[in-house]
């Protein structure tokens, strides 16, 4: 699939808002699988089976229930209806441990979209998002592509950002298949 080039503008425009995630709109993004949690339950994600549904909405976030993640969780939660309209799929991914993930996918995450743990930070690495002063990744999200290119990076501190930009690139992308 092809995006035309009415909405490639569009995109470009909402990817250049806070990004300074260290993989650029564009670049192919790390193919990984990671033990997650979703509504308590385990499972391997794998990021290549979820892009074969349609775009992939991946946020990095520092720790499972502290404040701002939480949010997070729950703002990504009320917005799961809308990307699965959209076919789209939302997954969080921290360096907790899958214990913590299992109990936060229920919790937080309100049994709507998955968490992965990765206490290696395997898949932070890979996606240059750790954090340069302690163990944990940086507030960061990415909207990919079913291609597996990078359509859009948020790096923000703040929580609504990543979802607003994210749905509007997902509508953006969405609108481009249609035509």
């Amino acid at each position: 699939m092809r995006l035309f080039p009415v909405a490639i503008p569009a995109i470009a425009a909402l990817a250049a808002v806070a990004a300074h995630a260290a993989l650029a709109t564009g670049a192919p993004a790390p193919d990984f699988t990671a033990q997650a949690a979703l509504a308590g339950r385990d499972f391997p994600f794998s990021l290549a089976n979820a892009l074969k549904k349609g775009p992939v909405v991946l946020y990095f976030y520092p720790k499972s229930f502290t404040k701002v993640c939480t949010e997070e969780a729950h703002e990504f939660a009320e917005a799961a209806d809308e990307f699965s309209r959209l076919g789209a799929s939302v997954v969080g991914v921290s360096a907790d441990t899958i214990e913590t993930q299992r109990e936060f996918s229920s919790m937080e995450c309100r049994d709507k979209f998955p968490v992965a743990a990765d206490p290696d930070r395997r898949v932070i690495k890979a996606y240059d998002v750790a954090s340069d002063s302690s163990p944990v990744a940086r507030r960061t999200s990415f909207v990919i592509a079913p291609d597996g290119k990078i359509l859009s990076n948020v790096t923000d501190p703040g929580a609504d950002e990543h979802i607003r930009n994210a749905l509007a690139v997902v509508r953006a992308w969405r609108a481009a298949q249609k035509n």
